[in-house]
């Protein structure tokens, strides 16, 4: 946790179909590689069977090599291992895999989980100190990532 960051202003707006979401009006962010989003609780990093081969090279090893090693059975592919204190055994004082890293790494904060509410939101922001930073992520980029993620 960072202290109390107060969640940057996203107004919650009504839309035409008649629900309001916590990005309407778009979201700025950028990581800050801080690791809040990698440590800690455990959880499930979905590696896609196309992110396999980017990120064994990345790491200099086989596919197989990084499956069996840093890699267990999930769906219809792999979730990355984590230490026994549930941090992601590619985070070392920053993130290992950072240009290889999955598209749900790359994704994050942009989870339904945590934009399926404001309470999530805020408990999101709170957490992550790249949120309301960076770049403008409009209302339609943010729904494209929600496609694509399996959170």
């Amino acid at each position: 946790m960072h202290g109390n960051k107060e969640c940057p202003k996203h107004p919650v707006i009504r839309v035409s179909d008649g629900c309001a979401t916590v990005f309407d009006q778009g979201i700025r962010f950028a990581c800050q590689e801080c690791g809040a989003c990698c440590t800690g609780e455990p959880g499930t990093v979905y590696v896609a069977p196309e992110e396999l081969q980017p990120l064994a090279e990345h790491l200099g090893l086989s596919e197989t090599t990084l499956i069996r090693d840093c890699l267990y059975p999930f769906r219809d592919s792999y979730s990355i291992k984590e230490d026994p204190g549930g941090d992601c055994i590619f985070y070392d004082q920053g993130c290992t895999i950072y240009p290889a890293r999955p598209g749900q790494c790359r994704s994050y904060p942009f989870w339904f989980r945590n934009l399926r509410s404001e309470y999530a939101w805020k408990q999101v922001c709170r957490e992550c100190p790249g949120i309301g930073q960076g770049p403008f992520h409009s209302r339609e980029k943010i729904m494209q990532m929600l496609e694509r993620t399996t959170i």
